[in-house]
């Protein structure tokens, strides 16, 4: 500051810069009026005169700085009556020394002069060799602040800690001996598990399905205005370890690892969602496909094998729902199908291929036999297991040793990579052994819906949502149904399940008689 300047100008306007690195800062403390309280003070004691206060809560660019742009506005307004501009201190101002030499260029070039209650700024060499010296410390601060603050980030990441933005379905919660960690926040914890799981077991055959099925749910949170929700926010849910209990930092180098935090789905399911979105694109599901007609593209014309489209048909006083074929040329094009009468015949379908009590009975027993061979044939794989494992760590330990003698750099990088698929398979492995070490539930927990299922579908299709109903037909059926208008539904290729049934007991499900062909003897 030159000597007397303050004496001279004493009663002019002044302004106030105050400035802190984010929005947060502004909620977690009052810095910003911390520091226009100690700028006051200091104006006061030199008479000046606060006209403005002008405040950021962002940082970076001079673009980016709303209140930086509009004190230089100010600036210019009032550079007759010699405005001064007072900051609590050098760090407040510009956020490296570049940015700062360009900033009192600037505000010099507006006519304004910068004070502060904790520097004494001036135009000779030396106060300006104090000035560059003070801005340089308050640069190299805060990129130690910086690099302090990810290494301890990286730190907490590599002992298997979240340290980032909480993902949809997780909130941080402060736990006893973990600190704040990642616990489950429902019901989007719930809600995203069924559309992860969904789109692992082929429930959702695309992206677009499990997005619509997303914007279904009230309580997801969506992106647009109009209720949407982006494809690229999908895309990122199903491309997350996170939600598998597991956590990853490639811009660290920091690989797969175990996550303290409880995973939505395992990794065996998160690995064949990575394994269908890299797999061959299908075609995105149809918009038109609604509950007003669920057999919309599963019903084929009998005459010319194409799906089956639908339709509001207007009437003189209201509109009536039909099926038609579509196709050009073919003998039914554009013949009416009454939904009512199509659909019933679907109905009267289901409830026909229905099991009769004494067969499901038998098909429960059939069921526990089949549970207890595969809890026999757990066991055992969970001893392969933990010896794959050893053997993956033994693979491991090699290409250590390798990488150790080696020379080349591109060696280098292909042992690093071959370790880093052998770490995710030996992930992989631990989980599955000690998913199937002890089972989930008794056999009637974990059988449920399945029995449900085949016990009565018609009751399904009747009382469920579209998503169920769709369902219904990808498991009961292998393939879609023909139609003919005048004899109906034609015979239906069931799915493995219903069909084994019927080959083992027949078309009318009956239970065998007591006895066979052969006349019965005494003893």
């Amino acid at each position: 500051m030159i000597p007397g300047k303050d004496i001279q100008d004493a009663g002019a306007p002044a302004a106030i810069y105050c400035r802190v690195s984010s929005k947060a800062q502004t909620k977690r403390g009052d810095g910003l009026g911390s520091q226009e309280n100690r700028c006051r003070e200091f104006a006061s004691s030199r008479r000046y005169q606060v006209e403005r206060v002008f405040t950021d809560d962002v940082t970076g660019k001079l673009s980016d700085r709303p209140g930086m742009k509009a004190m230089l506005a100010w600036l210019h307004k009032n550079r007759k009556h010699n405005p001064v501009v007072i900051i609590d201190d050098i760090s407040r101002f510009a956020r490296g020394v570049e940015a700062h030499i360009k900033l009192r260029r600037l505000l010099a070039e507006a006519g304004g002069t910068l004070l502060s209650p904790s520097i004494e700024f001036g135009e000779d060499s030396d106060s300006r060799l104090v000035e560059y010296v003070l801005a340089t410390v308050a640069q190299h601060q805060r990129e130690k602040k910086g690099e302090q603050t990810i290494n301890r980030m990286r730190a907490r990441t590599l002992s298997g800690y979240w340290v980032f933005q909480a993902p949809i379905g997780y909130r941080y919660e402060r736990v006893s001996g973990h600190g704040k960690m990642l616990v489950r926040d429902e019901p989007l914890a719930s809600i995203l598990k069924e559309a992860l799981e969904g789109y692992a077991c082929a429930r959702f055959e695309t992206q677009v399905e499990v997005k619509r099925f997303l914007e279904r749910q009230p309580e997801f949170p969506k992106d647009l205005p109009n209720g949407e929700i982006r494809n690229q926010r999908v895309a990122d849910i199903l491309n997350r370890p996170v939600y598998a209990g597991y956590i990853e930092a490639p811009n660290w180098g920091i690989g797969l690892r175990k996550g303290h935090h409880e995973g939505l789905i395992s990794l065996e399911t998160f690995e064949r969602i990575q394994a269908r979105l890299k797999g061959n694109a299908k075609a995105p599901a149809r918009k038109d496909i609604n509950a007003d007609f669920p057999l919309r593209g599963f019903i084929l014309c009998n005459d010319c094998s194409k799906p089956l489209t639908a339709c509001w048909s207007q009437g003189k006083a209201e509109k009536y729902p039909y099926y038609l074929c579509p196709t050009k040329g073919c003998a039914s094009y554009r013949k009416s199908i009454r939904r009512d009468v199509l659909e019933g015949d679907f109905e009267k379908l289901l409830e026909r291929i229905e099991p009769s009590a004494r067969l499901f009975d038998l098909v429960r027993a059939m069921f526990k036999d089949a549970w207890n061979m595969k809890l026999a044939q757990a066991t055992q794989a969970a001893k392969g297991l933990q010896a794959g494992i050893k053997q993956t760590e033994k693979q491991i330990e090699q290409l250590l040793d390798r990488i150790v003698d080696a020379s080349s750099a591109s060696v280098i990088g292909a042992y690093e990579k071959r370790i880093a698929t052998l770490e995710r398979e030996k992930l992989l492995m631990a989980e599955q052994a000690a998913r199937i070490a002890q089972p989930k539930g008794t056999l009637e927990e974990s059988f449920e819906h399945a029995l449900a299922f085949l016990s009565n579908p018609w009751n399904i299709w009747r009382n469920s949502d579209l998503v169920m109903k769709r369902m219904v037909l990808r498991l009961a059926f292998s393939e879609p149904l023909p139609y003919c208008r005048n004899e109906g539904l034609r015979t239906p290729n069931l799915s493995f399940p219903f069909r084994a049934i019927g080959n083992f007991f027949g078309d009318k499900s009956e239970m065998a008689r007591p006895r066979g062909l052969e006349p019965l003897f005494s003893p």
